[in-house]
């Protein structure tokens, strides 16, 4: 199982169908600030819709497609970190990330990207890590920006969030420069 320890308060770990009450609490908690970015929150409206993605999420894992693990600061359930998927051929993948709204400006989220980062190109032998936020997400870019990725442009009209779509802004950092940077 895919844990990893962050400082002393904070880990990773893999959501199991157990934490479905508390993915939908934070979930809830904070619908409106992940309303702004995230195309798939009215569509969680119950702790049930909670426990059908970490189901995803598990045979993701075991298909040996990426993750999705919970965020976990001081026990509580912070937010959400995961793979999109991997293309194994090409060695490469996309992370997501999101931060309940209690949880946000604490650093958590650039510890964690960076803990999967790690993962992904010291335990997976990636060769290439993707970051995408949506133009007007300044939170969503810092970090990347904060871990020295790249910034490599902008995908116009990329996804549709309810009734307009946004632009991307796509930073990547590739293995040589992650493991070299000392």
């Amino acid at each position: 199982m895919f844990t990893k320890q962050i400082d002393e308060n904070t880990y990773l770990k893999l959501l199991e169908p157990h934490h479905a009450r508390q993915l939908f609490a934070v979930t809830d908690s904070s619908r409106k600030s992940l309303r702004t970015w995230l195309p798939w929150v009215d569509f969680i409206e119950t702790p049930g819709q909670s426990e059908e993605f970490i189901h995803g999420a598990m045979k993701q894992y075991g298909e040996n497609n990426g993750f999705q693990a919970g965020i976990w600061f001081k026990e509580d359930l912070a937010g959400v970190i995961g793979l999109h998927k991997i293309d194994w051929p090409n060695r490469s993948t996309s992370v997501g990330y999101w931060l309940g709204e209690a949880f946000t400006g604490r650093g958590l989220m650039t510890k964690a990207c960076r803990e999967v980062v790690d993962h992904c190109f010291i335990e997976l032998e990636l060769q290439r890590v993707e970051i995408r936020a949506a133009s007007e997400n300044r939170k969503s870019s810092a970090v990347p920006k904060r871990l020295g990725f790249e910034y490599e442009g902008c995908l116009r009209g990329s996804e549709k969030l309810y009734d307009n779509y946004v632009d991307h802004y796509v930073y990547g950092m590739l293995r040589p420069e992650w493991v070299n940077k000392g």
